[in-house]
């Protein structure tokens, strides 16, 4: 990858997007990237782990709405590099004519998504250039694909960390949550700092050399994001024991949840 291909991006300056896609697995990361990747990963050895933890959060959150919970249209905002198992993938497979709008702002976000972010021919899928910052901008937008007399679902997933003010990040939640329709779901997922005190220390790390910006909540700080939703149980949970698959699954400072719109 280089500035040349991809314009407006800035290959000196290790990235949200572009670390996780190198925890992930994936392919879309440069020096950079891996080496602040890798210093982090010294402080917190199976980071990688984590991150294909919160991944299969994302999975099984989304399995659930589209399957038990029936919804048909998602919002999902902070997309981040394609990997595996994106929304799309995993809405559609369980419902083929799920709608799913993603919304980011990395130009090499962008660049991929439309590349790769495609929909099964009964469904949908389209991209929003926007910053979670914009709310209104994004609900202007999504509008020209989702049809907001019927439930949708929000997925903020490990993204409003980077909103570093509390009382913002709440005020965007509910003015989101506020333009959805009742029986529509929100999904969140955030890092903390509870269980392992070293995740303090890989986040000065990360807030020193990559951007944006990231700050810890308690599992008690997120709740306040579904204030007036209806939370899906188990609740507020580390994400791995969200509704697991497999027993004797361990915690992680990855805590999360889904609620409904009454």
């Amino acid at each position: 990858m280089s500035d040349a291909q991809f314009p407006g991006v800035d290959f000196t300056v290790p990235q949200t997007a572009r670390i996780w896609n190198y925890w992930l697995g994936g392919k879309d990361h440069v020096e950079v990237d891996r080496r602040v990747g890798d210093e982090i990963l010294q402080v917190i050895p199976d980071m990688a782990q984590m991150a294909r933890s919160t991944r299969a959060f994302l999975v099984r959150a989304v399995r659930h709405l589209a399957g038990e919970a029936g919804v048909r249209q998602f919002l999902d905002i902070g997309t981040g590099l394609p990997t595996a198992d994106n929304t799309h993938e995993v809405a559609q497979s369980v419902a083929p004519d799920a709608k799913i709008v993603y919304v980011d702002n990395d130009p090499l976000v962008l660049a991929h998504a439309w590349a790769l972010l495609t929909s099964s021919p009964e469904g949908t899928t389209t991209y929003i250039d926007a910053d979670l910052r914009q709310p209104e901008k994004i609900i202007e937008e999504a509008r020209k694909t989702l049809d907001f007399d019927q439930p949708i679902a929000l997925m903020l997933m490990g993204i409003l960390g980077h909103i570093v003010d509390d009382g913002e990040a709440v005020s965007i939640v509910r003015r989101l949550i506020d333009a959805l329709p009742s029986g529509s779901y929100l999904a969140v997922y955030d890092a903390t700092n509870v269980l392992r005190p070293e995740t303090a220390e890989a986040i000065e790390i990360w807030n020193r050399s990559a951007e944006p910006p990231y700050v810890l909540r308690t599992p008690d700080q997120i709740a306040e994001f579904f204030t007036g939703l209806e939370l899906v149980e188990p609740g507020i949970v580390s994400c791995p024991l969200w509704r697991p698959v497999d027993e004797g699954t361990e915690p992680i400072d990855e805590f999360g949840g889904v609620g409904r719109k009454p």
